[in-house]
């Protein structure tokens, strides 16, 4: 195959990857986009629960989880209590009766003024804009499979990225030609060429870790990452906190202090899956867990931190957590720009369609005597 054959194939390929999956790739890329963002959105949305008067935890634990008690629904239970880095409210997890005997038990959050434990908000966890964006981006709102359709758009989208760099590079001329705003007569066609040049390889990445976290079992195959267990992740999510386990908040607390490393972020009620107490502090790296057994109140630390595997690394690239605002702002670029190319892309065909249709009229048209 000659270098245009080969060039009309990549066309090709790329083309009806774009057309055919443009539809999709739109609500998945700018979802993407705006939960580079979601702190801010949060509290864009929400006020109330990142008000600026919010000072530091002041009451023992007990005191937060039987304020998040008094509105709870019947059957609720506390779950775990999520604390500040510096000042703002706490938040409490509660967790409700699973409606099916295989289903994930519904969950509340309620937070709370850490001066005086007034209950500031109570919303449903799985309800809310930030949810369905997260779930619009892991899965198009697809149950059951949705996270594979996601994933085999992201391969899509890596191979049109890598193709779409192929054919941005001039088949005549030097390098810089390819620079130039107007290669053609067509403002569709200068965006998408100049959009998707400089998105590629931000695009290409993107585009490989999301479909490394859909298909995680897969790929931990290929990095020697221990391959996630479906069914002990799902044991776990239906797991019920005890309604009354035998330490209080406080007392657990008590003995996970000897073996706290930093400032408290967490602690996880007892679970009749897993009869201890976590509590969880703030260390140097990362975050420091302790368990105290609710039985003896005997507290023993998690160990040393593991080292970040593969699968965790993917994520980061690919959402951004902590890797600092430069970053944030390339994935912010490199979700808004498939749906860019997507519309280009889409006006381009329709315009070549057009063009067509009209030099095939005039060559159809018969000639005058």
């Amino acid at each position: 195959m000659n270098k245009i054959a080969l060039r009309r194939t990549w066309f090709q390929v790329h083309k009806w990857l774009g057309l055919v999956l443009g539809l999709l790739i739109i609500p998945l890329s700018l979802s993407g986009s705006a939960l580079v963002w979601d702190g801010w959105l949060d509290e864009t949305l929400h006020p109330a629960r990142h008000a600026a008067s919010l000072g530091t935890p002041a009451l023992p634990a007990a005191a937060y989880a039987e304020a998040a008690l008094r509105g709870a629904a019947p059957g609720e239970r506390i779950s775990s209590l999520r604390y500040p880095e510096r000042e703002g409210a706490i938040v409490a997890i509660l967790s409700g009766e699973p409606k099916s005997r295989a289903g994930r038990p519904p969950r509340t959050q309620v937070w709370l003024d850490p001066a005086s434990a007034r209950e500031i908000e109570r919303a449903d966890a799985d309800a809310g804009i930030l949810r369905v964006l997260h779930v619009l981006h892991g899965s198009l709102m697809v149950p059951g499979f949705g996270r594979q359709i996601v994933g085999w758009i992201g391969v899509a989208m890596l191979i049109s990225s890598l193709t779409g760099l192929w054919l941005w590079w001039p088949p005549t001329g030097s390098f810089g030609r390819g620079l130039r705003w107007r290669r053609q007569n067509s403002t569709n066609a200068n965006i998408h060429h100049q959009t998707g040049f400089w998105i590629a390889i931000p695009l290409a990445m993107l585009s490989f870790t999301g479909a490394w976290i859909s298909f995680p079992a897969f790929f931990a195959n290929i990095s020697g990452d221990k391959a996630p267990g479906g069914a002990d992740k799902a044991r776990a999510a239906r797991a019920r906190p005890l309604a009354e386990p035998v330490l209080g908040a406080d007392a657990a607390l008590g003995a996970a202090r000897p073996l706290a490393t930093g400032n408290l972020v967490t602690i996880t009620w007892p679970t009749d899956r897993a009869p201890e107490w976590k509590i969880t502090f703030s260390r140097e790296g990362g975050n420091a867990e302790v368990e105290v057994d609710d039985a003896s109140g005997r507290a023993e630390p998690s160990g040393p931190p593991r080292p970040e595997t593969v699968a965790r690394k993917m994520r980061r690239w690919h959402d951004g957590n902590g890797m600092g605002p430069i970053w944030q702002i390339i994935i912010f670029l490199g979700g808004t720009a498939p749906a860019v190319l997507a519309v280009t892309g889409s006006m381009m065909w329709l315009r070549s369609r057009g063009w067509r249709a009209r030099l095939k009229e005039r060559r159809n048209r018969p000639a005058r005597a």
